[in-house]
């Protein structure tokens, strides 16, 4: 389990200039909010946490392995930060789940005599197209 409140201590946040909507506005303010999260020096994931990150966001891990995030959607600096942070909580959270373990099955007894059932009926299809010459 992961303690929230210890994550969004150990982020740092940058506020740049958005391309998004705004007008000269844009122009004027520094709206974006960047998430930069340095995963090897974090205290609250345990190693095999930060190796599922590693593993599943390598495209947003520079080669310092810090973890990028850019939200500029709204003109609100105060709500693109709450939604980068959302966005990275919900990403840390489905990225550190064990992967689910997979049950060896057999297909059943009906499943085999259904499928050699149909494999009889093409063969017997085939036959009958053939040149009866021959």
């Amino acid at each position: 389990m992961i303690n929230e409140e210890e994550l969004i201590k150990e982020l740092d946040f940058r506020a740049v200039k958005s391309s998004g909507p705004g007008g000269q506005h844009v122009n004027k303010t520094a709206s974006k909010v960047e998430l930069y999260f340095d995963i090897e020096k974090s205290q609250s994931l345990s190693e095999i946490q930060k190796e599922r990150i590693f593993a599943n966001f390598a495209t947003r891990i520079t080669k310092d392995k810090v973890f990028i995030l850019q939200n500029g959607n709204s003109r609100s600096q105060h709500k693109n930060k709450d939604a980068v942070i959302s966005q990275f909580l919900s990403m840390i959270r489905s990225g550190t789940k064990a992967p689910k373990v997979r049950k060896k099955t057999k297909p059943s007894k009906m499943a085999k005599l259904k499928r050699l059932r149909k494999k009889k009926i093409q063969s017997e299809k085939k036959q009958n197209r053939k040149n009866p010459l021959k």
